[in-house]
C-alpha cells in the first residue's frame, strides 16, 4: 500500500511538471495540471495545498497559451512579415 505522503508528493511533482510544461507545451501541461489538481484535493496537508495552487496556476497558464496560439493561428498574424530581409 502506498502511504499518504507518497501520494501527496506525487501530486506535488505532477503540479511542478505541469507548470513547467504549461510554458513550453501547454496541452500536456493542461492535462497534468488537471491530474495534479484531482490528486491534491484528495489530501489535506500543506504540501497538497501547495500542489493544488500550482496545479491551478498551471491550468490557467496552459489555457492562456492555448487561447493565444489559437488566436494567432486563426487571425493569420505573422511576425516574420515585418522582419527586414538582408
Amino acid at each position: 500500500m502506498v502511504s499518504e505522503e507518497i501520494k501527496t508528493l506525487s501530486a506535488y511533482i505532477l503540479s511542478i511538471v505541469a507548470l513547467v510544461l504549461a510554458f513550453f507545451n501547454p496541452i500536456p501541461g493542461l492535462i497534468l495540471g488537471i491530474i495534479g489538481l484531482v490528486q491534491s484535493t484528495k489530501h489535506k496537508s500543506k504540501v497538497s495545498q501547495k500542489a493544488k495552487i500550482m496545479s491551478i496556476v498551471a491550468i490557467i497558464v496552459s489555457v492562456v497559451f492555448i487561447v493565444v496560439a489559437l488566436i494567432i493561428s486563426l487571425t493569420g498574424i505573422s511576425f516574420l512579415e515585418n522582419l527586414p530581409v538582408a
